[in-house]
């Protein structure tokens, strides 16, 4: 198979999401039909490339001098690809049930599509220029997303979204120019593409810095992680998208290539800055956490959760150890299922009663009890319950972090526990609340709430993969420590 197959599940949604935006599409089933058309192909085509393995790199676009748009193939793509495939297809079916009450779904779905061929092209991408090129370019696509009903509050949320993207992408420029001067070239490598750097060395490592927090602006490091909750305000399947799939796994993706496959951790391990980025880490980890628990809004609540794993992902990566690097991969890839179910229990409560805040969970398992099922079962792995994802994940980065053995790993193991003390506290209250309503609750209705099967089917896809991807998980783990030993 030709490497240039790769264009394909770039340009596919793209150019398809492009022109179904232009037609007027009047009929629901066409729309959806062509909506999933698109994407089933496209997570078709990347699954036969994960199969088939191209080599070599297709070289599409020559900008300036070294500067070149091409795609490549490595364990690292494979991973970030993969995770999208599996779970674009769900989303969508999610979305046409949820959006069957809002307005404009033509522009909505289109931009939606298009959002995935961008966030493949960020996985695919072969050097730091495509990388860097998708990732602006997934900021512009999904500010339609956000602003979807044009509200008052969907406007404040996407001009906070655009300002914080902005401005971390020209902190991350910083990094990426700095590399095209210093590196001996833009390809990702693993190990690092870094030379002889001379009397440089300590402005490349502020450099580095810059970068991580630049890219951590989509992957909510904290102090820029406000724009996150305030995007709970979107339709839920964008909220999804933002804080589950594409975005900030977009952020969290290109902190582990800058650091592996550009900078180097040779170059960066056991410097001032490795241990300022794990204490950045640190913080988020415990802020998110807390927040979540003091949150009364659910689907902020979740955001704020989110906003405390990513960090488990910045904080493995910050280990600059090959057992790191796979400990960051594993919770990318599962919190990815972990949390995108919880969004879409919580979203099936909003859109078929109108219930959003903790307080009128009261009672809801006995009106949704498989939104809830699937709720609890979700919640008890992102607490970190074994055999599931949650705690597979969280177990290795915890073992990562006390094989580096140094302070600051430490602390962010106790960090860690701690996280995942406080997770249990904001997701057992709703759990508890939906299914024991205590005797002083008074729910405004007993009947029993059916949601159809294009949210049915997502759910129980999804939970059956926290499941099963628990118990099977050594065969994940392994190719991922193959990723992080460069093998793949």
């Amino acid at each position: 198979m030709s490497v240039y197959v790769l264009l394909i599940p770039v340009l596919l949604p793209i150019v398809g999401g492009a022109v179904f935006g232009f037609c007027k599409i009047r009929t629901r089933a066409l729309r959806e039909g062509i909506v999933s058309a698109i994407v089933l192909l496209t997570s078709l085509c990347i699954a036969a490339i994960l199969i088939t393995q191209p080599q070599g790199e297709a070289t599409v676009l020559t900008l300036a001098g070294s500067l070149y748009v091409k795609f490549r193939l490595d364990g690292a793509a494979c991973v970030f690809a993969g995770l999208v495939a599996v779970l674009w297809p769900l989303a969508s079916l999610y979305a046409f049930e949820y959006m069957e009450t809002e307005g404009d779904c033509n522009t909505f779905f289109a931009w939606y599509t298009m959002t995935y061929g961008v966030t493949v092209g960020i996985a695919f991408a072969g050097n730091l220029m495509t990388m860097y090129m998708f990732y602006e370019m997934l900021t512009l696509v999904t500010i339609p997303l956000m602003m979807h009903g044009h509200s008052y509050k969907s406007t404040l949320a996407t001009r906070k979204y655009v300002r914080y993207s902005i401005g971390g992408a020209a902190f991350a420029f910083i990094g990426f120019v700095a590399i095209a001067v210093f590196g001996e070239t833009l390809d990702f490598r693993m190990g690092g593409v870094l030379g002889n750097v001379g009397r440089h060395t300590t402005m490349l490592l502020i450099v580095y810095g810059m970068t991580v927090l630049g890219f951590g602006v989509k992957a909510a490091i904290c102090p820029f992680h406000g724009w996150l909750p305030t995007a709970s305000v979107a339709p839920t399947p964008v909220t999804a998208l933002l804080h589950a799939v594409a975005v900030v796994k977009a952020g969290a993706f290109a902190i582990i290539r800058v650091t592996y496959y550009s900078f180097g951790t040779d170059f960066l391990r056991g410097t001032w800055v490795q241990n300022t980025v794990m204490m950045f880490a640190v913080v988020t980890m415990v802020y998110g956490a807390v927040k979540a628990v003091k949150e009364q809004d659910c689907k902020r609540r979740l955001a704020y959760s989110t906003v405390s794993n990513l960090s488990y992902i910045i904080f493995a990566a910050s280990l600059m150890s090959a057992e790191g690097m796979t400990a960051a991969m594993t919770h990318m890839l599962f919190h990815g299922l972990m949390k995108i179910t919880l969004f879409y229990c919580i979203g099936a409560v909003m859109v078929k009663t109108g219930k959003r805040y903790v307080w009128e969970m009261d009672g809801m398992g006995r009106r949704m009890p498989l939104v809830f099922a699937v709720y609890t079962v979700a919640g008890l792995s992102l607490i970190g319950i074994p055999p599931m994802v949650g705690f597979i994940s969280k177990w290795y980065i915890g073992t990562a972090a006390a094989a580096e053995g140094t302070v600051f790993s430490y602390i962010g193991l106790a960090a860690l526990i701690l996280s995942a003390l406080l997770s249990a506290a904001y997701i057992l209250e709703v759990v508890v609340r939906a299914w024991m309503p205590g005797k002083d609750s008074r729910p405004d209705d007993t009947a029993a709430v059916a949601v159809g099967f294009r949210m049915r089917i997502p759910l129980l896809i999804l939970v059956l993969l926290v499941l099963v991807c628990g118990v099977c998980s050594t065969p994940i783990v392994t190719f991922l420590s193959e990723v992080a030993g460069g093998l793949r």
